[in-house]
């Protein structure tokens, strides 16, 4: 019984009544000045729907009556953008004045025939009704008082219903609208995934420095050598947290500019850290690295930060050659240094797999692996 009358205690049933009841409202206007043409309020309906802001005044309408507190309703506020979104507001429209006045015309009906219903049963003749009419006073009528109650109740929970599925059906979002909106969720799943590489790149390299120089220091025994790890270690932190709180600044600032990630023109910083960690850095750049685009430089310096990274976490403090060259419309990377020992498979770790998904996103190529007796990350990226 509780579940049957459970639509009776939730507002979203009045709310939808009370969406159907709102375009009764300019009906019941136009009829009381011109009772002989009724029609005029639904031949009006068609232009009106033709305006693109009408499609969204009665999106929000329908978000805020007929599904209140849903997250994802299926209706869309936004305006129509083509005929066909056009053709589907009118539709609504007229569907919507229908279904308000077949809600309006039950409830009356309905609250009419119960109550003369029980008029009969207390030895009175009906008189409002005209399919009553006539019928004699007897308290057997009290019996079917409650029949108009029970179907004024279906009517309003159904009608209810039946309003929300055809808005969700007219008013629902355009194959554009999909299209836009899935290309959106895309967006945003990249950017996830560009923040979790951001995390990877920025403080797997800072504790890779920090392991090395912490472990150099031990062995070393030097009170100099390990003032000097620990004021690598120290910088490296720094610079870590700079770039943490950068990839934090883009997960609270939507609008936040990428241009605040760093770029090749840093690159020094990760050679200096490289150098404190005990590596034998021998760096050359050469052609306008300055005027390489901000994506292509942005994504060349966590190529350059992974390479390095790698070179202190698998082979330790040995000398490693930087190349980065700017020719011919493409930006060369290339980090080489020896191989420690037993050579790795290519291409294992989710940084190497990283490297190779950021330029292949630029539409360069990127190879990890031995090669002539050493170890060599190179990446090619174009500019242009």
């Amino acid at each position: 019984m509780l579940r049957f009358l459970r639509p009776l205690l939730r507002g979203t049933t009045y709310t939808r009544l009370l969406h159907l009841w709102v375009p009764m409202l300019a009906v019941s206007i136009w009829l009381f000045i011109d009772m002989s043409t009724p029609w005029i309020p639904a031949l009006l309906l068609v232009p009106l729907g033709l305006v693109p802001a009408v499609r969204r005044g009665e999106g929000v309408q329908a978000r805020l009556l007929l599904t209140p507190g849903e997250a994802d309703p299926g209706i869309s506020e936004a305006p129509s953008a083509t005929w066909r979104d056009r053709g589907r507001t009118v539709l609504w429209l007229e569907l919507r004045m229908l279904l308000g006045a077949a809600a309006m015309f039950s409830m009356v009906w309905l609250l009419s025939t119960g109550f003369e219903l029980a008029r009969c049963a207390w030895g009175r003749a009906p008189s409002g009704v005209p399919l009553l009419a006539g019928l004699p006073p007897h308290r057997a009528w009290a019996l079917l008082t409650p029949l108009p109650l029970l179907a004024l109740y279906g009517v309003v929970v159904g009608l209810g219903e039946l309003v929300t599925a055809c808005a969700r059906r007219l008013l629902g979002p355009s194959a554009a609208e999909r299209l836009a909106a899935l290309e959106e969720r895309t967006e945003q799943l990249l950017e996830r995934t560009r923040i979790a590489r951001e995390l990877h790149d920025s403080i797997g390299h800072a504790l890779t420095v920090a392991v090395v120089q912490a472990g150099a220091a031990r062995a070393a025994g030097d009170p100099e050598f390990t003032d000097r790890a620990l004021d690598a270690i120290e910088e490296t932190g720094r610079a870590a947290l700079e770039d943490l709180e950068r990839v934090l600044g883009v997960l609270r600032e939507a609008e936040r500019p990428v241009s605040a990630r760093p770029t090749l023109a840093d690159a020094g910083r990760l050679l200096e850290s490289a150098r404190a960690s005990g590596a034998k850095v021998d760096a050359e750049v050469t052609g306008p690295v300055a005027a390489v685009p901000g994506p292509v430089s942005r994504e060349g310096y966590r190529i350059l930060q992974e390479a390095l990274t790698n070179v202190l976490r698998h082979a330790g403090a040995v000398p490693v050659r930087v190349r980065v060259a700017v020719t011919g419309g493409r930006l060369s990377l290339e980090v080489r240094n020896p191989l420690p020992g037993a050579i790795p498979g290519p291409g294992r770790g989710s940084g190497l797999r990283g490297i190779r998904e950021r330029a292949a996103l630029l539409g360069g190529s990127a190879r990890t692996g031995p090669d002539e007796g050493d170890w060599q990350v190179r990446a090619e990226l174009p500019i242009s």
